[in-house]
């Protein structure tokens, strides 16, 4: 293969070429970076030194000097929502709402800022009409969920139900056991206003919705005992051993109840004796343990207790065994004794007798199928924290 000469001509021309390229690129970028405010540099050179309120204070001066920032305005309002300053945070994106020049994808970003500053400050109503404004638009996803989010705040469990199927139609994403809750929450306000018929339509709607619901579970025997239908609640909170077994604990006492009602009381401890040996629980040791003690006797508590223990070792266990012996102690110098250790013991195991959220880590001594400090569903595992704390 001939050597073709010309390239050698070639090379220098590119070589010029791209040396003009650079220049241009250069003067280009310093044309950009005289025109930008010194307020600009201080306030990079604040972040850079971990001054977040000082390079604030610089990029507000530069909004000032040159309004045309408009993405600057969006770093503000965003940078002020996230600590808290919503106020200055809702007045930064109206401000970028007023402008006649704002483009229609930028005015969609600060109707979007401003949704999430208005639900950030409780201010709900407000939000519930941007986001509704941006529900057909390029943030319809993400609107449709914060609606969602504020109808659950508000309690509006219809409007709720139908954002999240709405949701699930779109997104394939199911959102069934969100719905059975919504469906449980009406179905509470129905009872408690003495429309049980109703309540009954909506938990058998919520359990279609979501057959593994143990609410609607617990929710219908409640019903049915109300009603008098003792037998049809315990089905319906036997059934919860199907749907899932760690939420037992919560029919337990209902279970004992309706049978000591039917006079059966010999068969619900029975059940509840099986459910222990399968899946053991606080709670269910808890319940099974005062009905033994009620029924049986001090000696029946102790070693159902005992042999709870030797499998389970807890602390809540120890407790019950100590007051099994106090009672059944004929030595009074004895009885003082057990007493000054369960009084120890005692004290210990009211500060684990609670559930904790998983979400969250918040605390609570009795269970809520919605946490109050993080608003999710189910996030309480019906379990004591001295559960999680002994499991290996």
């Amino acid at each position: 293969m001939e050597f073709e000469y010309w390239w050698l001509l070639a090379l220098p021309l590119f070589f010029v070429l791209g040396w003009l390229a650079a220049r241009v690129d250069i003067k280009h970028l310093v044309s950009e970076s005289r025109a930008l405010p010194r307020s600009y540099f201080k306030g990079l050179n604040f972040l850079l030194n971990e001054q977040p309120d000082k390079a604030i204070e610089s990029f507000i001066e530069v909004v000032k000097v040159d309004p045309a920032t408009v993405e600057l305005h969006f770093g503000l309002g965003s940078l002020f929502r996230r600590r808290g300053e919503y106020d200055r945070a809702i007045r930064m994106h109206q401000h970028l709402l007023e402008r006649a020049d704002l483009a229609a994808e930028q005015r969609a970003v600060a109707l979007y800022e401003l949704g999430q500053d208005y639900l950030k400050a409780g201010i709900l109503d407000r939000a519930e009409e941007l986001f509704q404004r941006l529900a057909d638009g390029p943030h319809a996803g993400e609107a449709r969920r914060y609606l969602l989010d504020i109808y659950q705040q508000e309690k509006e469990w219809d409007k709720a139900a139908a954002m999240a199927r709405r949701l699930e139609s779109e997104t394939g994403q199911s959102h069934a056991r969100e719905v059975s809750h919504f469906l449980c929450e009406q179905a509470a306000a129905a009872a408690t206003n003495s429309h049980p018929e109703a309540a009954r339509g909506l938990l058998e709607s919520a359990l279609e919705a979501h057959r593994k619901s143990v609410r609607a579970s617990v929710q219908l025997g409640d019903l049915e005992r109300a009603a008098g239908n003792l037998e049809r609640a315990i089905e319906c909170w036997k059934r919860i051993e199907s749907q899932n077994p760690a939420y037992l604990a919560l029919a337990a006492q209902r279970l004992l109840d309706a049978h000591r009602e039917l006079g059966k009381l010999e068969e619900g401890l029975t059940l509840l004796t099986g459910y222990l040996e399968r899946y053991p629980s606080l709670d269910l040791l808890d319940a099974v343990f005062q009905s033994t003690l009620e029924g049986k006797g001090a000696e029946a508590a102790y070693k159902l207790v005992r042999d709870e223990l030797q499998r389970n070792p807890t602390l809540l266990g120890l407790d019950r065994l100590l007051e099994a012996q106090i009672i059944g102690a004929a030595n009074p110098e004895r009885r003082r004794d057990l007493e000054l250790v369960r009084n120890l013991v005692h004290s210990h195991t009211r500060r684990l007798a609670r559930y904790r959220c998983e979400q969250c880590g918040f605390k609570a001594r009795q269970f809520y199928w919605l946490c109050p400090a993080c608003g999710g569903w189910e996030t309480y595992p019906p379990r004591r924290t001295e559960e999680f704390d002994l499991t290996p």
